[in-house]
């Protein structure tokens, strides 16, 4: 998967000029601090520099996955065509650009953004969107969200690993609070990364939400560690990224972990929760049921167009049964 054009180009004239050492040093900086979870009252980023690595580094990645899980809504809710976005910890506007892929009806949008650096760089990049009204606002969440008014869809991305449990759950709730529609939360395809999108699934069935993707049922989660749901999209690097990561394979795997939670409910269907294993006559699949179960399933070739539809099927996709 690749950032839209506009985006692409947008981010490679904010670059331009850039110390490929510089964005390789911060890149690691910040890298460490994603993975390492630090919570140490400071934004993972905070200056000039980490943002740009951001840029080159992890934008790609991240738009990536939050587009794909919004082509998994738009599959699942075929009719809904948002108008209004708020975007909680928007970062350099990522899911603004996802959504606008997605859903062209969006003509209107409120990023909330803690960090400076983000804010101004987001601001840059989405001079290059198509026009519609969007504004950005300074808000730490830590310290509280306060309410907002209500949004079509409502979007956080990459946010609840930053946060302590107390101003995860206060996030949450206030972000349900201000859906009109839809709310789709995104994080690290880890195991705590589930275990986030756990907790805040919990509290959203327990707030009368309707789960819509990527979980088949309401039920509690039949997947047991040490295993965890999780999916994946491969990201094409560019050269920038490729020399501000010091790689050399042109391409990486984003994992990530998210969750949709809507008003109304839609249509069920299983999930593929694992790479589909493909032989001679046959395809194995690790499915998410409707009825809450987990199955390892072989569609043989003799059950015809359901083994022609296994063969097409990718890791996180839905199957009709």
């Amino acid at each position: 998967m690749e950032l839209p054009p506009a985006l692409r180009d947008a981010v490679d004239a904010a670059l331009e000029g850039s110390s490929v050492a510089a964005l390789a040093e911060a890149s690691a900086r910040l890298t460490e601090r994603y993975r390492g979870e630090v919570r140490d009252g400071r934004f993972h980023v905070s200056e000039d520099d980490a943002a740009r690595a951001y840029l080159a580094a992890r934008l790609p990645a991240t738009f990536a996955a939050v587009r794909a899980a919004m082509a998994a809504v738009e599959e699942r809710m075929p009719d809904f065509a948002p108008r209004s976005l708020l975007d909680l910890g928007a970062g350099p506007g990522t899911a603004l650009w996802a959504a606008h892929d997605t859903w062209a009806s969006l003509d209107d949008a409120l990023m909330i953004e803690g960090s400076a650096a983000m804010r101004r760089w987001g601001e840059r990049l989405a001079a290059a969107a198509p026009p519609f009204a969007r504004a950005w606002r300074d808000l730490d969440f830590a310290r509280g969200l306060g309410a907002q008014d209500k949004r079509d869809l409502v979007t956080i991305a990459y946010v609840l690993d930053e946060l302590e449990d107390a101003a995860r759950a206060a996030l949450v709730e206030t972000a349900w609070a201000a859906t009109g529609s839809l709310l789709l939360i995104v994080e690290p395809g880890t195991p705590a990364g589930w275990q986030r999108i756990l907790d805040a699934r919990a509290r959203l069935l327990d707030a009368g939400a309707h789960v819509i993707a990527p979980c088949a049922h309401e039920a509690p989660c039949p997947i047991v560690p040490p295993d965890w749901c999780h999916f994946s999209r491969r990201v094409a690097r560019t050269k920038i990224h490729l020399r501000s990561k010091g790689a050399v394979v042109p391409f990486e795997d984003e994992k990530f972990i998210y969750l949709a939670a809507a008003r109304e409910p839609a249509p069920r269907a299983a999930r593929v929760l694992a790479p589909p294993r493909a032989s001679s006559g046959k395809v194995g699949l690790k499915l998410c049921l409707p009825s809450g179960a987990v199955e390892n399933r072989l569609v043989t070739k003799r059950e015809g167009e359901l083994f022609k539809t296994a063969r097409r099927l990718d890791w996180g996709d839905a199957l009709e049964l």
